[in-house]
């Protein structure tokens, strides 16, 4: 500090004093305390840019001390009467230190955060019209104007998930900001209105401090950054932002769609601050100024996905008297449903939603409501995950054909896909969805095995094409099902609940041998067996685990080929297992692959054996028009990219542990809840009234209470009686425990214990 102390001397006059350093991004900062007075000195390195800048910065500091309003630093002049000191190629400018509480020091009344939105809005009046040519051409990543810049530090972002957090944000931003960008209003701001630069007197905001990242900017951007820091650790983060709004407006007007883009402005800067910080933490690991604001910000972004963008924009257009958005009619649209659709097209619970958006865990509605998705498990990622709708609009708008073409994407999606599978897996065949590759496998089995007869489980299903009904007891055997068919062999549900044995080990044994008389009725004439790991209409059935590794082999004896059905399990949703086989140390002759595999685009596909794929090869060319597409292929591989970077099977089976165990507790506390069972995140809890009779009641109130309170599961079972429980990998721990404590609430008052 030797040089510092000597130009304080020579150039300012100040011997007597004491000097300690204060952290920043672009100078290096020092308090000066002299006998009557405190200052602060900044260094920068001198350049042109730089002094044209700063006097840029001295034309807003003079009009702001002649306006109303707050205070602000001004440049002290040094012996030779100019604000600046150069010397060596480092520029030296002084400042008065003002006084006061910092506002992140002091309680956030509401009195304070009306005068926190007064001050922003005078301050932005009063700069109103004012042009500086430095300014204007400034480009800095903390401008919203330029988030985009932000986006080169993503990588350094430790947490694959929260990165893909904030890759969210960078990818709604180019849909909702972007495209509206020429239409926001344009002033010099100061843009860094956080809570370490606004300070405090008397219970008021009183003055605003360092303008090193003022700048030329949509106004809007001033409230944004503003906003980003006051919600920082408040548990209702729309209510403080709706009180500082009102006030904002009442001194300087905004006009609607400025209110409507402010969601995404404020998680644009809680993400340019993360990412920021990611990246200043490799330059400077120890630093607590650079980190400060890093958890809270980390906090908010994470409540901020949570919060539904319509109820963001309702709340803060009602905090400026406008109208709210604009809602579909649900009941002109459940007529216009009616009038173009078959009844045979379901919905989901006694009041159907309106969906408008989603991201990962979460399903916004039309009314501003926010969903914790339980059982979308085709979303196997999250839903929009930013890598995989990033992957489809990259490949869509590059090229988009069939497999009679070569391109990258067909080799190198089935390379990363076959490398999952154990070796004697190595053919693969790409369809548009699970129901696509049902099909396919049973006409591979039939034409490979010169056989008919399909064996098959009760309450399975495995698709919606004739060939996926035939060999669906939960479709042929049910209300409007044409009955089983001649080429269909039955095999009873292995359920060990309720089968009335000790043990699973004696379950599977009697199961086993009930099987195995229907393969002896059927000797030599058996295509195909055909089963899910776990039966999920059929209530969420895990296998015993001794049961296919004792059919497997009679069905091969007899020449017939063996079919997991992985399109509900598969892709890691089962924690210890990435394959649903896998639980029961078997490998079949061929799987079907659909649902998550696209993460909700529709892709599927068939993986089998060399022999099975030669025999198939018999001059009847297969071709499907759009399965192995560039568009889905890239979307298939991005979607195993993300389960292996972001850990999501580890997810899957830490996450789906704690929440098995945590039904359990539901499951001693009341004597309806009947059983639990499942793997990772894919389980059901079966209910039964005191009768022990099916809880189809019940499970229908679960499940519909949930709705209401925003929290999506579904049922299941032969009766109805089986709440499914199959959300995206991105479900947590904290999801977990708003689940449990909805439904031991509701457990609570509907059995009124």
């Amino acid at each position: 500090m030797i040089a510092e102390r000597k130009v304080l001397k020579v150039h300012y006059g100040l011997s007597d004093i004491v000097l300690s350093k204060l952290e920043g991004y672009d100078s290096i900062n020092y308090k000066v305390c002299s006998p009557t007075n405190s200052f602060v000195l900044k260094v920068y390195p001198f350049s042109d840019e730089l002094f044209a800048l700063l006097e840029g910065e001295e034309k807003v500091l003079t009009k702001l001390r002649k306006a109303n309003g707050i205070e602000v630093p001004f440049t002290i002049l040094n012996s030779n009467g100019t604000p600046y000191t150069i010397i060596d190629n480092s520029l030296y400018r002084l400042l008065p230190f003002l006084e006061g509480k910092f506002i992140s020091e002091v309680e956030h009344s509401t009195e304070i955060l009306e005068s926190f939105g007064k001050a922003l809005a005078l301050m932005d009046k009063s700069l109103l019209g004012l042009y500086d040519a430095a300014l204007h051409g400034k480009e800095i990543q903390w401008d919203l104007k330029y988030f985009k810049k932000n986006k080169r530090f993503l990588e350094e972002i430790d947490n694959p998930m929260d990165r893909s957090l904030v890759h969210y944000f960078f990818l709604h931003f180019d849909e909702n900001i972007y495209p509206i960008q020429d239409t926001f209003r344009k002033s010099i701001i100061h843009n860094d209105a956080n809570d370490w630069n606004v300070l405090t007197q008397n219970g008021r905001v009183s003055g605003i401090i360092d303008f090193g990242d003022m700048c030329s900017s949509w106004l809007i951007n001033e409230l944004a950054v503003g906003l980003t820091y006051m919600l920082m650790g408040k548990e209702e983060p729309l209510k403080v932002a709706a009180v500082i709004i009102q006030t904002y407006h009442s001194y300087y007007p905004l006009l609607v769609h400025e209110i409507d883009a402010l969601y995404y402005l404020i998680a644009a800067r809680l993400s340019t601050s993360v990412c920021n910080s990611a990246h200043a933490k490799k330059q400077k690991p120890n630093s607590e100024y650079i980190t400060i604001s890093e958890k809270p910000a980390w906090d908010l972004l994470r409540k901020w996905i949570q919060i539904n963008p319509i109820l963001a924009k309702d709340t803060l257009r009602a905090a400026c008297s406008f109208e709210k958005t604009q809602k579909q009619d649900l009941e002109k649209q459940l007529v216009q449903r009616k009038r173009n659709f078959s009844g045979a097209l379901s919905m989901s619970y006694s009041h159907p939603i309106q969906m408008s958006r989603s991201a990962f865990q979460y399903m916004y509605d039309t009314n501003g409501n926010t969903f914790l998705d339980a059982y979308n498990n085709i979303m196997q990622v999250g839903h929009c995950h930013p890598k995989v709708v990033e992957a489809g609009q990259r490949t869509l708008a590059r090229l988009n054909t069939n497999t009679r073409y070569l391109y990258d994407e067909f080799l190198s999606y089935s390379e990363k896909l076959l490398a999952k599978l154990p070796p004697s897996l190595n053919k693969v065949f790409f369809v548009n969805s699970g129901s696509a590759a049902t099909d396919l496998a049973i006409r591979m089995a039939k034409a490979h095995t010169k056989k008919k007869k399909i064996m098959v489980l009760e309450h399975g299903y495995h698709g919606n094409t004739q060939n996926g009904i035939d060999i669906s007891h939960y479709k042929y055997n049910h209300k409007g099902g044409s009955g089983k068919a001649n080429n269909i062999v039955e095999a009873p549900l292995p359920k060990v609940f309720e089968s009335g044995f000790k043990n699973e080990n004696d379950a599977a044994a009697h199961f086993v041998k009930e099987t195995f008389s229907r393969i002896t009725e059927n000797e030599g004439e058996i295509a195909a067996f055909i089963a899910e790991p776990i039966v999920g209409c059929g209530g969420q059935v895990p296998l015993p685990r001794n049961y296919l590794n004792k059919i497997y082999p009679k069905i091969r004896a007899q020449g017939g080929i063996c079919i997991s059905d992985e399109v509900q399990v598969g892709f890691g949703r089962l924690g210890a297992f990435f394959w649903g086989y896998e639980m029961y140390d078997v490998v079949p002759d061929m799987v079907i692959l659909g649902k998550p595999m696209g993460n909700g685009h529709p892709i599927g596909a068939v993986v089998t054996t060399t022999e099975i794929s030669d025999s198939f090869d018999n001059g009847m060319e297969f071709f499907s028009s759009f399965g192995g597409n560039p568009v889905s292929c890239a979307i298939g591989e991005a979607v195993l990219d993300v389960i292996e970077t972001e850990n999501l099977q580890e997810q899957a089976r830490l996450v789906g542990k704690y929440l098995k165990d945590e039904l359990k507790t539901l499951v001693k506390n009341y004597q309806e809840v009947a059983d639990v069972r499942g793997e990772g995140l894919f389980l059901g809890v079966e209910l039964l009234d005191q009768h022990r009779a099916p809880g189809t009641k019940l499970a229908n109130i679960l499940k519909n209470r949930l709705r209401d309170n925003h929290i999506l599961v579904s049922t299941d079972g032969p009766y109805d009686n089986v709440l499914k429980i199959k959300p995206p990998l991105y479900f947590n721990r904290q999801n977990v425990n708003q689940l449990i404590n909805e439904m031991d609430l509701i457990l609570g008052e509907t059995l009124k214990i």
